[in-house]
Formats: C-alpha cells, structure tokens, sequence
C-alpha cells in the first residue's frame, strides 16, 4: 500500500508538471569534470611566425600506420600554419636538427617511460626541451597520439566524417615540460555516426569496425562473425532434418526461434562452422560472436531448464556453450576473443557466480535497451515493456545496473552494446544526454572494458551528429566535459548564432521529459513528454530565432533537419499549427511529409520507410506515415 501510494504521489506530479501547475527543475547536469584548456607556461615553438626548423621523424622501420600519423601531423600543421614540415627518417635526419619523433624512435626510449605498461592505444607526449615525442603502446597508439595532439593542443576538431575545424595561426607551440600518458577509458570503443569511414573512425580513436581490418589506420578490433550469428552457424534449413537442434516451446513443440544450447550435437556443428570461418577469415579479425536471433522465444527443452534451475538464469547454458566452444577452438586461434550476447531473455547474469566466463570469453551486455534513458541508471529502475503503474511510476529496483555489475564479476573483460536513439520513433527527440556520461562512469567504474552502441538509421535528425560525437568522447574519456563538448559542437556544426537557441533547446526537452516521461529505446512518441502550452509557445520560440540566425545555407539545412524532430512531435501530439481542429492541418501536414524528404529524411521510424506521399492518409499523425 505504501509503494502505491508513493506511485500515486508521483504520477500526481508528473501530471501537474505536464500541464504547467508546477515548474520544471531546469538544472541540468550533463556530467564530466570540467574543461580546461592546455597551459604554455614555457613555450617551444615547432612553428614561429610561419617559419620552422623541425622536422616530422619515424624510425627507419616502421608500420603503415606511422606513416599514416606523420602524413596526418604534416597536413593538419600545414592547414593551421602554412608550413609543410618535413617527414624524414631518423637515419637521415640532419645532426642536430630538431623534430617531432613519432613512434618506436632512439629519442623515445630516452624518456625513462615503459612503454608496455601503457594501455593498448594509449601514448605518451613529451617534450624534451626541444623535441616533441609522440610514441604508443603500438603504432596505432601513436596515430591516437598524434590526433589527441592536434585536437587538444592545436584545436583541430572532427565533429562528423565532413565537417572539421582547423584553426589558422602564424604558430605552433607546445610547453616546455609536456609530459604526458594518456589512457583510454574503455579498450573496446565504436563509433557508429552516419557515414563514418576508416579515417574519422581514428580521428575520434575508436578501433572498432565489425568486417574491415584498416591498417593504415593501425588496424581494427574485427569480427569474424557478429551479431545474431547463429542464424548462419545453425541455418533454419536444418529443422526439417534435425528439429532437435532448435528450441522446444513450453508445450513441447521445436520451434526456429531459437537454438537449444544444450544440444551436444549444436556445439559440434557450431565447431566446425565457426572453425571454417575463422580459418578463412582475411579482415584480420579476433573475435568471433555467439548471437541468438531477435525475439524471446528461447529453449524449454528438460536439459536447458535444468541449467536454467540450476543457475538462476536463462544465460547459463549460452554461457556455458560458449566457454565449451572456447575451450575446444581456443588452443587453435589463442589470439581470439569468444563474445555472447546477454540479451532480451539472456541478459540477467547467473545467480550461482560460481559459473564463470573463461578468459578468452566475454559477454556483450545488450541490458541498456530495457533501460529509462531520462533518469539514472543508477537510481530509476523503470524497464520498458511493464507498463504497470508501479513500474511507471513507482521506485523498482535498480536490477538492470546491479545485473551489470554481476556480469563484471564473473567475466575478466565485458562489453556494453548500448542502444542510443528511440528506435520505434527515431525522429523525435531522445532525451538521453543528461545522463550519458554518469552511466559511463558507472560502467568504467565497475570495470566494463568495451562499449559499442547502435544509432540505428543514424540519420542527422534529432540531434544524432552531436550524440555521436558525444558518445566517441565518452568512449575516450570518461570524465570528458560534456557540456564543453556540446556548446564547441552545437557552435560548428548550426552557426554561433544559432547555436545558443539549439542548446536552449535541447536543455528544456531534456529537463521536460525527465519531469514527465520515462525514455526508453523501443518506445513510441510518448517518450518525448508532455509539454505545457506555454513550453511548447516557447519552443517555438527558440526554433524561429534558430532557423532565422545569422548562419551560412548549410549550417540552415541542419537547423532546418533538427527542427523537424521538434515538428514531428507536435504532428503526433497534434498540438499547434497541427490541433486536430485546425482547417490547415492537413495541408501543414503534407508540408512536413516534403520538409522530411527534402531534408533527407525517409524515416519515422528504424524499422520501416516513409510510404510514398500518394499512399498516405493525412488525417493520420506521422507514426502512422508506414
């Protein structure tokens, strides 16, 4: 009784702050501690007044990716300064001359630094007195390095795989006493932006990229095999023949849903088939991935209910398979990593912790898509698909956070597969950024060493571009100042001018649907909350001073794109110049459908594409636009 009345409470609240009878706590904490600048307290110029003597230095042998990292210093410096410096090798550099030494150098085993204590991809940044070191734990390290030095120290930005900021000055400097090891926060990190290629996958350091193995980038942690493998490792085709291999409902009846995992005969074909593609792999890759199809319709057979029993948990016999399949193709392959999803019904780890993943085992934790997004990971416990009210609006337990600590306990190394947009309503606002960093923390706290997120169609509405780039970040640092970040974004990437009014915006939506909604992953448009009329007339608002700034056309076309998220949402609220009441509404509508298309948007939704205009009844509110 107690815990409804709390519940009632709530939903009181969040009732009288839709409608505008209690303000809005404004007071948003986007995380992170917070930015400062480099400080020259004893200057070494590599460029002075547009002239210089330095030169760009690599061992006499080294791999494509250091060449790559000088090709890259020697342009971005060009870019800022105008002068080219010269890339030679040690043995030809001219006695005395100085430099930026890049990679495994004489120079740079005179730093006193041990360099395989440095984390993988991470580097060291040294000035001599005169030279400037920059060397990784391995050569991709030191590419990372290289692009960590023109960002931080020379203001060089990649906001998206096409829009850079390089700064013009007569100077380049750096401090006399630079010395500095710099360490990724999590070993697993992906970018996902729309459009990303090989070289803005480097630019922002990540170093995942599922199928191709780029080694003048330093090459990539690739897959073999990814995603829901078992489709490919045990093929539907076999059920007529074998039904056996596949999961048995609760009725007794086999069913393609799924795999029985218990199934000796399922890890011997896996065996061979996952022996075949690793063999035959060519992308370089080492990892390989034991993924079961999307849905809940897992395995009751007697063998798997017993695991199931036995262990307190639906991951076990997924858990325990693979560990049997690392242990049978581990000593052939020693270098890969054997992953799983812990996902949809396999995401609850094992009670009885006395079942371990093996080490060359790690878990991809998918428990994210279940999560409010709105609130703290670490103190809302609501999920998506219970839509009690006790759920919505009560205080359950935080399982979902506790559940990724558990998992970190019983494996050496665990992946988050992180989910970041509303992927049933993707062209609304999701209301993710405030808490992004705090979950991060939380994971790299804990001891999460990968995260990898899906942006789903990833197209630059609803403030996508600048959630990627957030997130690539995040992945690097986890104490980045998000704030910081957000503003240096929003300012290149809208117009300076517009940019103050974006982030106006996207403080108010967020504090908003945190007062009144939860958001999840897999929600429908409810999840962008409910506005009072007077935030909506101020929303407006902004967006017309945002869409009239003083900004270039293409800074206008994002704008334009943005803005269409915060019109959609009010076409399936019909609220404004789209109240159901409205004679207009309708041709306002078929506005908004071409406004879409012309913006390059073709989506409502992840799933399924816009219907061509003629087919659409414009009674009907955009989610219904199929």
């Amino acid at each position: 009784m107690f815990e409804f009345l709390k519940a009632m409470i709530s939903f009181m609240e969040v009732f009288l702050l839709s409608a505008g009878f209690l303000p809005v706590d404004m007071n948003i904490n986007y995380g992170g501690e917070a930015y400062s600048a480099p400080v020259i307290e004893t200057p070494v110029y590599i460029v002075e007044n547009e002239k210089s003597e330095y030169y760009i230095v690599t061992s006499d042998e080294h791999g494509i990716a250091v060449d790559t990292a000088a090709r890259e210093l020697q342009s971005y410096i060009e870019k800022i300064s105008g002068v080219i410096l010269p890339v030679t090798t040690e043995g030809l550099l001219p006695d005395g001359a100085k430099a930026v030494f890049l990679g495994e150098t004489a120079v740079s085993e005179n730093t006193g630094i041990d360099y395989s204590e440095i984390s993988e991809d991470g580097f060291l940044l040294f000035c001599d007195g005169e030279n400037l070191i920059i060397r990784g734990e391995d050569d991709r390290g030191t590419l990372f390095g290289v692009y960590t030095f023109l960002e931080e120290y020379l203001g060089v930005r990649w906001f998206t795989p096409t829009l850079e900021r390089v700064p013009e000055s007569e100077d380049v400097v750096i401090d006399k006493n630079l010395n500095r090891i710099v360490e990724p926060s999590f070993a697993v990190r992906r970018n996902d932006t729309m459009g990303t290629n090989e070289a803005y996958r480097a630019r922002t350091r990540m170093n995942v990229s599922f199928h191709k193995n780029a080694e003048e980038y330093g090459g990539t942690l690739t897959y073999s095999l990814w995603d829901a493998t078992l489709i490919t490792l045990v093929p539907k085709s076999l059920f007529s023949e074998h039904p056996e291999y596949f999961a048995m409902d609760e009725n007794g009846n086999r069913h393609t849903d799924h795999v029985c995992m218990t199934n000796p005969d399922v890890l011997e074909l896996v065996v061979e088939n996952c022996r075949e593609i690793m063999t035959n792999a060519t992308n370089g890759s080492k990892f390989i991935h034991i993924g079961q199809d999307d849905n809940i319709n897992y395995c009751h057979c007697e063998s798997c209910e017993a695991l199931y029993e036995k262990y307190g948990a639906v991951s076990a016999p997924t858990l325990i398979f693979t560990n049997k399949l690392a242990d049978i193709l581990g000593p052939e392959f020693p270098d890969y990593t054997f992953t799983f999803y812990a996902y949809n019904e396999t995401d609850r780890p094992p009670t009885d912790k006395t079942l371990r993943c093996r080490d060359n085992v790690a878990p991809v934790l998918c428990g994210l898509h279940k999560a409010c997004r709105s609130h703290s990971l670490l103190e809302c416990g609501a999920q998506d698909g219970d839509d009690s009210f006790l759920n919505l609006y009560g205080d359950p337990e935080t399982t979902i956070a506790e559940d990724f600590k558990v998992w970190t306990e019983i494996s050496d190394r665990t992946y988050i597969y992180d989910y970041t947009i509303n992927f049933l309503f993707s062209q609304q606002f999701f209301s993710n950024f405030e808490y992004m960093q705090e979950t991060m923390q939380y994971m790299h706290d804990i001891g999460i060493t990968g995260y990898i997120y899906n942006c789903g169609d990833g197209h630059p509405a609803a403030f996508n571009e600048l959630r990627n780039y957030l997130l690539c970040k995040l992945q690097w640092d986890v104490n980045a100042d998000v704030e910081y970040h957000m503003n240096d974004f929003l300012k290149a990437y809208y117009g300076e001018e517009a940019a103050e009014y974006i982030k106006e915006i996207i403080d108010i939506q967020t504090a908003q649907v945190k007062a009144t909604a939860h958001a999840f992953d897999f929600d429908w448009h409810y999840q962008s909350g409910f506005y009072p009329v007077h935030t909506m007339a101020k929303l407006d608002c902004l967006w017309e001073k945002a869409l009239n700034a003083d900004i270039t056309d293409e800074q206008l076309f994002r704008v334009e794109t943005a803005n269409l998220s915060w019109e959609v949402f009010k076409a399936n609220q019909m609220q404004g110049e789209y109240f159901f009441l409205n004679p207009m509404r309708i041709e306002n509508q078929k506005r908004l459908y071409d406004e879409l298309k012309s913006h390059g948007i073709d989506k409502i939704s992840s799933f399924w594409l816009l219907a061509e205009k003629e087919d659409i009844n414009f009674i009907l509110r955009p989610i219904n636009w199929e």
